[in-house]
């Protein structure tokens, strides 16, 4: 596991940021982001989005569990804040293993289901419009992959 740092001064420069990862990945990259409310994890899924050729809005699936969209790959966006520590099989696995990218807010709350490879992002609110991205890889791929962003 590695870890990688990049600062954004506003908005639209982690949307940038999200653009610019968005296109270097690949069909079943997996990416959890962690951050308190507000922290901007879903400005960053819109970003990413955007870099992946979705048109559609994006917004967060709070209600929904899961939204998907259509894109140069599909995107999963996934909000597990709702989900509760249960032993059900929610089908997690087929996204994670499926032929799109998998982005999952409050991921800690279903780490038992996580795959082993993952690039974890975490986003820590530095003032009302700067904040300070954590990436931490796990699996040489996503070390490569922020190697070549960051």
């Amino acid at each position: 596991m590695q870890q990688f740092e990049w600062i954004s001064q506003n908005e639209e420069e982690t949307a940038h940021f999200a653009q610019e990862l968005a296109q270097k990945l690949s069909s079943g990259d997996v990416l959890a982001l962690e951050g308190d409310l507000g922290a901007g994890k879903t400005a960053f899924t819109k970003g990413l989005a955007k870099g992946l050729g979705v048109s559609r809005t994006v917004n967060s699936p709070t209600f929904t569990i899961i939204k998907e969209y259509v894109g140069r790959l599909p995107l999963y966006h996934m909000d597990v804040y709702r989900v509760s520590e249960s032993e059900e099989d929610l089908g997690f696995d087929e996204y994670f293993d499926g032929e799109g990218v998998t982005v999952v807010e409050w991921a800690h709350l279903i780490k038992d289901q996580l795959p082993n490879e993952i690039l974890t992002i975490y986003i820590y609110r530095l003032s009302d419009t700067s904040r300070r991205l954590v990436l931490e890889a796990k699996g040489e791929r996503y070390v490569t992959l922020c190697k070549e962003i960051i």
